[in-house]
């Protein structure tokens, strides 16, 4: 991938970055391939930025949430960039993760009933974990997919520009053997000009000649 654009994040860049990475709170590891979905992400919606500037730049808004969060204050003004937005994210984290709580303990629950019943408890909890696992293989998949079709668009360029290039010298060379053959020709029409003039010199000296003899025979 090639370097991100330089400089301060705009304001739409930045809430861009807080909607994409709030739809990944979920689903997926927070690793190096998280942020390289977030960066392809920012791609499809006009930004050039790369896996660590998004890192980064995250990492800043949330330490700018956490320093506002006790003083912020909406009425006078006083309140961190993008608050309501990142507050909307650790929100739904929260919930997210009481969700989850409250799963796993009604699973400790059912597992205190009868051998079928906490049977069947476990093979709904292996469900919801292979289902838990099938959201990150399918951003990996779209991630794949996404940078084949990157590859493939880099090719193409590549192989046009290579035709362009192959057009741009045939052109070139045909010109040269155009203006060879056109030098040529010039060349080949003076010789004959010249051959020409050099005869009719030569015609007219012999006429001259022989009409001067003619005129002298006479005397």
């Amino acid at each position: 991938m090639g370097k991100g654009q330089q400089g301060e994040w705009g304001e739409e860049e930045s809430r861009d970055l807080i909607q994409i990475r709030g739809e990944l709170e979920t689903g997926i590891k927070r690793n190096k391939k998280l942020w390289e979905i977030v960066s392809l992400r920012l791609t499809e919606k006009g930004h050039t930025r790369t896996p660590d500037q998004c890192k980064c730049k995250w990492k800043n808004l949330v330490n700018r949430y956490k320093q506002g969060k006790e003083t912020s204050d909406p009425e006078s003004g006083k309140q961190c960039p993008f608050f309501d937005e990142l507050q909307e994210v650790f929100t739904e984290r929260a919930k997210t993760m009481q969700m989850q709580s409250q799963s796993r303990l009604s699973d400790d629950d059912d597992d205190d009933d009868d051998d079928d019943e906490s049977g069947v408890n476990r093979s709904n909890c292996r469900k919801r974990k292979a289902e838990s696992r099938d959201v990150p293989e399918l951003l990996e998949e779209q991630l794949r997919m996404e940078m084949g079709w990157m590859k493939m668009m880099e090719r193409h360029a590549y192989e046009r520009r290579l035709f362009e290039q192959e057009w741009r010298l045939s052109t070139e060379k045909r010109e040269r053997e155009r203006l060879i053959a056109h030098r040529t020709w010039m060349d080949t029409e003076e010789q004959r000009s010249l051959r020409e003039e050099s005869r009719a010199q030569t015609r007219h000296a012999l006429f001259t000649t022989l009409f001067t003899q003619l005129l002298n025979d006479d005397k």
